[in-house]
């Protein structure tokens, strides 16, 4: 058998494996779209189904394809690499493009009618330039993720960008990849003819950890944050502002701590049920949210007890508290057609770098107990000679809760005296 033959029909054979390994690499996606619900598989899924037909009836029927069956062909193909574009904009919470997805084909179909004849290495050149601009337009949507996750994020830009340079190395090195004849040489139609088999196999599996990524991180989401009003629970803000603190104090900057006491709230599930306190506190939930800037970390610490923590002094958390507070008492919550009367109590507490938080926390709960006492719906701020440190305060603690044993002591060696004498 000639050598040339033999060439052929391994070239054919990796296209043909290549086909088959994206028809079922699509098929699976598309079944874990069907059972997981997430709308990137199935734009992944679909796009391996499509590329894989447009690869097999390519390699199979070559240039038996003619006039618009053979437009239509390669068009569905570049169709199916903007629709894995498309699956990156959409896992990543943007809406689908489909003039996009279509700028390709249509691209491909405009030249191929309005200038033809053209020649193969022109059609070649042209066509890896569209798969390579889909590519790099996928690394894109991935690289301006980056910040969301750290163990996929990185080998999940780099495939396409390797699968569009390889694509371009026709064009690049077009002198060295020709052969004596004029067209590319037969060794890189090879060479990606294989890599093309790799990069499919390589992106799904990289799918899969992005996919496995986001389950995690949303499984930790979970854990610290609040199912009621959507902010941070106890926990997530206890970590969230642990973060802050030991950024604000490299930096030099001062914080400060609210903390909020729905007032009356038992009153309102002893009244209306517990349905109704909920919707009140989803309501302060937004109202709070809405109010402090974006910067702020605000969380669910109790019942109806939630805490903020500012990367700011005291003056500057007095306004927003003061915000916070008008906002929710003119928030409009009805039950039954009645207004119900809403207000909140809040405590403030301030200290410079470094200051630890379960003291601003004990100095602001001290403040929001006078907001109480004070006659509730107003913002308190906590007094200068609170303590600025945990070990001065514990001291404290100490010395107050040793303080009457020690008076009695005093007393009891002063009855034994005098009972001896």
């Amino acid at each position: 058998m000639p050598n040339g033959t033999h060439l052929s029909l391994d070239m054919s054979t990796l296209y043909l494996v290549a086909t088959l390994a994206a028809a079922l690499l699509g098929a699976m996606l598309l079944f874990f779209w069907r059972k997981e619900n997430i709308a990137a598989l199935g734009w992944w899924g679909a796009a391996y189904i499509l590329g894989a037909a447009s690869i097999a009836l390519w390699t199979v029927s070559g240039d038996d394809l003619g006039g618009w069956l053979s437009l239509a062909v390669n068009a569905v193909g570049f169709a199916a690499c903007g629709m894995v574009w498309d699956a990156a904009r959409v896992f990543h919470g943007r809406s689908a493009n489909l003039l996009g997805i279509l700028l390709g084909p249509a691209i491909w179909v405009a030249v191929m009618h309005y200038l033809a004849p053209v020649s193969p290495d022109v059609r070649m050149h042209l066509g890896a330039g569209i798969v390579a601009f889909y590519s790099a337009m996928t690394a894109f949507e991935l690289w301006r993720e980056r910040r969301k996750s750290l163990r996929a994020r990185w080998p999940a830009i780099f495939v396409p960008l390797l699968h569009g340079t390889v694509l371009m190395l026709p064009i690049v090195l077009g002198d060295m990849l020709r052969a004596q004849d004029g067209s590319v040489a037969t060794i890189w139609v090879a060479a990606f003819a294989a890599e093309l088999t790799l990069y499919a196999v390589g992106t799904v599996f990289i799918i899969f950890l992005l996919v496995s990524e986001r389950a995690v991180i949303a499984h930790k989401t979970a854990a610290s944050v609040d199912p009621l009003t959507g902010l941070l629970n106890r926990r997530g803000f206890s970590e969230a502002t642990s973060r802050m603190i030991e950024r604000e104090a490299k930096a030099g900057r001062p914080i400060t701590v609210m903390i909020f006491d729905i007032d009356h709230f038992k009153s309102v599930n002893d009244r209306f049920g517990h349905a109704a306190g909920d919707d009140v506190l989803r309501v302060f939930a937004h109202c709070v949210a809405s109010t402090l800037r974006i910067t702020d970390l605000v969380g669910r610490v109790g019942g109806e007890e939630f805490a903020a923590l500012l990367p700011c002094g005291m003056d500057e958390a007095l306004v927003a508290g003061e915000r916070v507070r008008e906002a929710f008492q003119v928030s409009g919550v009805a039950i039954d057609d009645a207004p119900l009367e809403t207000t909140v109590s809040i405590g403030v507490a301030g200290g410079p770098a470094n200051t630890e938080l379960e003291v601003l926390m004990a100095s602001a709960d001290t403040a929001l107990y006078q907001a109480k006492r004070g006659g509730r719906n107003r913002v308190q701020a906590a007094t200068m000679e609170e303590p600025l440190s945990l070990e001065q305060s514990r001291r404290d603690q100490a010395l107050k809760a040793a303080k009457p044993n020690l008076i009695a002591a005093m007393r009891s060696s002063i009855t034994g005296k005098q009972a001896t004498a």
